[in-house]
Formats: C-alpha cells, sequence, structure tokens
C-alpha cells in the first residue's frame, strides 16, 4: 500500500486509557528524530520538489512545525479547563505562506524539534488528571481528552511523514 489516506478522511476512536500517556510522549519526542532521519542526505532539489502542485517533502516538514503552536494552544485549553479546542485554520494558510522552499532544511528541522520538546515538556508539568478530560474537537464535534489530542498529534506526525518519506523516496 503506497497512497497515504487523506488526512480529514481519518476517523479516530479515543478508546485508549489516559495511562498510555508516556508512550505517546515518548512518540511525540521521537518525531523530530524521525523527521531528521527521512530528509538527512537528501538533496535540496528532492526535498523542495512539488509534484502535481501539492507540498514538497520540505514543506510537509515546515508544516509540522507550524503546526506546534496549534498543538500548544489546545494543551493549554485542557491546562485551563476550556470548553472547546482552538480551532485550527484548515486551509494551511501559514504554511502555504510560509515558502519553506526557500529555508534552509536545517532551519526548519531546528525550529521543529525546539517547539516539539516545549510541548511534551509542557504536558510533562500537567496533573495527571488533566489527562483525563474532556474537550470538544471544534472540526470534529466529538469529545477528546488531552491524552486523545496527544494521540492525534502523533497521527498528524505520522501522516505527514509517511507523504515526507514517499515524497523523497520516489525516483
Amino acid at each position: 500500500m503506497s497512497n497515504v489516506p487523506a488526512w480529514f478522511e481519518r476517523k479516530f476512536s479515543f478508546s485508549f486509557p489516559t495511562e498510555i500517556y508516556p508512550n505517546l510522549a515518548m512518540r511525540l519526542r521521537g518525531t523530530p528524530a524521525r523527521l531528521e532521519e527521512i530528509v538527512r542526505g537528501r538533496a535540496h532539489a528532492t526535498l523542495i520538489r512539488k509534484d502535481d502542485g501539492k507540498w514538497s517533502a520540505q514543506e510537509h516538514a515546515g508544516h509540522l512545525d507550524d503546526l506546534e503552536p496549534l498543538w500548544m494552544s489546545r494543551v493549554e485549553d485542557f491546562a485551563h479547563g476550556r470548553v472547546e479546542l482552538t480551532v485550527a485554520d484548515l486551509q494551511n494558510r501559514k504554511t502555504h505562506n510560509a515558502n519553506h522552499n526557500a529555508r534552509p532544511t536545517d532551519e526548519i528541522l531546528k525550529e521543529f524539534r525546539h517547539a516539539r520538546s516545549r510541548l511534551v515538556e509542557r504536558c510533562d508539568e500537567l496533573d495527571p488528571a488533566q489527562f483525563s478530560h474532556t474537550l470538544i474537537h471544534p472540526r470534529m464535534k466529538t469529545p477528546m481528552r488531552l491524552v486523545d489530542h496527544l494521540y492525534f498529534v502523533a497521527e498528524h506526525d505520522d501522516h505527514h511523514l509517511a507523504h515526507i518519506w514517499k515524497l523523497v523516496h520516489q525516483s
């Protein structure tokens, strides 16, 4: 199976216990290293190649960093007991306007690693009871616990890593 499923068509089942947070934290901490491993040693032309007007590998990497403020805002939504999670820009304007292909790859990787580290460190500061608190996800209109949000982030990471892998391994 070589096609990456469309993100907005994904369905999620959040039936796992909150105690899986340490596993999710490791997965989230590992995303920068996995991203670096995929792009390391690749020609710049390979990283910025766009097929059919879709994002390049480097734009996918930039998008991961672009979403870190949203993920952090949503963690803060849980921390402060809000009713609904912060709304995402479903048009991804930040990524479309960022011109990530003109940026040094190492800069994107460094910024993403730093932002992701801050996200997981913030989660580690929270009271364990907050991981089971529920807020409404604005697009899916479904209740989501903090642990579910973090799973959602990890799945989003893997979605874009799969795209990047596919793009850099095309002949």
